[in-house]
């Protein structure tokens, strides 16, 4: 066992399959265990290299085997696929994993701290419970409708649905359903406001959350976000490498020495990079407002490029300007425009 040098962990629920590597890359053996077995197994095992694909469960894994001593690295599954051979099997996979870790120029992805994955937890739970206020509030628009009743859009309407049910004749069976999905609007309302409040109280503990709190467009929902996707800035090479793992830079398509520029790669986390747009966004409905570097910067954009184009080139500055906050650790200064 002192000759392995990297093991490739194929993830599973309950059972995981392991394959052990020299530095020669020969094979070495093959085990199938729980994820007990495997805390055990490596609690007494030499220290080693062990590598697992990017998923649910890899980044407390990863915490709990790097505390027992060994180096632990996440792998995106899209960089396994191109080495596995033949049928796919579990240990296969396990195989292909330790094929692409020792590739010299592989990328790996930096796993998450126990506050990094709690953040993320609440911007899932807070996301899950925005789509379910939004389905109940639609629920609701939609049921009136078939009744001759037109609501205004908004949730202050929402909001005042009673005294509204007042002043038409339905049939009181109907009142009650409607009754009971305004309780589960006010319900879903009051959690999404709750779990707001706790990232508005984390945000202030956070140093680097303030910082990019203060570039223009972010709000403290996109702060927090990125506070927690971003984590080490150091992880990245450059502000580009940043951009480029939330899928804002554009998709290359090059062959005979002729660079050819498609779309955004649309690549990484779907969320940050539709609150980054978002924000762009948000920045261009204000440019009026804006009469520094950036907004110089913006409109000169504009003339040439469509407004949509503009947001998700806005939304790439915005990613690299967050990096460069956190990677050289300072606040941000407004750029006076250029005299013309």
């Amino acid at each position: 066992m002192s000759e392995v040098a990297l093991i490739g962990i194929d993830l599973g629920k309950h059972v995981f399959h392991l394959h052990a590597q020299d530095r020669g890359g020969h094979e070495l053996w093959r085990k199938k265990v729980t994820r007990k077995q495997l805390l055990l197994l490596m609690s007494n095992f030499p220290r080693c290299t062990l590598v697992m694909e990017a998923c649910a469960g890899s980044h407390c894994l990863a915490r709990e085997l790097q505390a027992l001593g060994h180096e632990a690295k996440l792998i995106a599954p899209q960089y396994v696929k191109p080495f596995v051979k033949g049928n796919k099997n579990d240990f296969v996979d396990a195989e292909a994993i330790c094929e692409a870790a020792a590739r010299p120029a592989m990328h790996f992805v930096t796993p998450k701290t126990e506050a990094q994955q709690t953040l993320a937890a609440l911007h899932r739970v807070r996301e899950g419970l925005v789509r379910e206020r939004t389905a109940t509030v639609n629920r609701i628009h939609g049921i009136l409708l078939e009744f001759g009743i037109s609501l205004r859009v908004g949730m202050r309407v929402i909001e005042r649905l009673p005294a509204t049910l007042a002043e038409h004749r339905l049939p009181p069976r109907l009142v009650q359903v409607l009754d009971r999905l305004h309780a589960h609007f006010k319900y879903l309302d009051d959690q999404v406001k709750q779990v707001e409040s706790e990232l508005s109280q984390q945000l202030k503990e956070d140093d680097n959350a303030q910082r990019l709190l203060a570039i223009p467009g972010i709000g403290a929902i996109t702060a927090s976000l990125l506070a927690a996707e971003l984590g080490d800035a150091k992880h990245f090479r450059s502000g580009r490498d940043f951009s480029a793992s939330i899928g804002l830079v554009p998709r290359q398509y090059s062959t005979g020495g002729r660079p050819i520029l498609l779309g955004i790669s649309k690549r990484g986390d779907k969320t940050m990079r539709c609150l980054l747009i978002q924000c762009a966004r948000a920045v261009m409905t204000r440019l009026h407002r804006r009469t520094d570097a950036l907004g110089d910067w913006i409109r000169k954009m504009l003339v040439r490029r469509h407004s949509n184009v503009v947001a998700c080139a806005l939304a790439n500055k915005l990613a690299r300007i967050a990096w460069a906050l956190l990677y050289r650790r300072c606040d941000y200064r407004i750029q006076v425009a250029a005299a013309t």
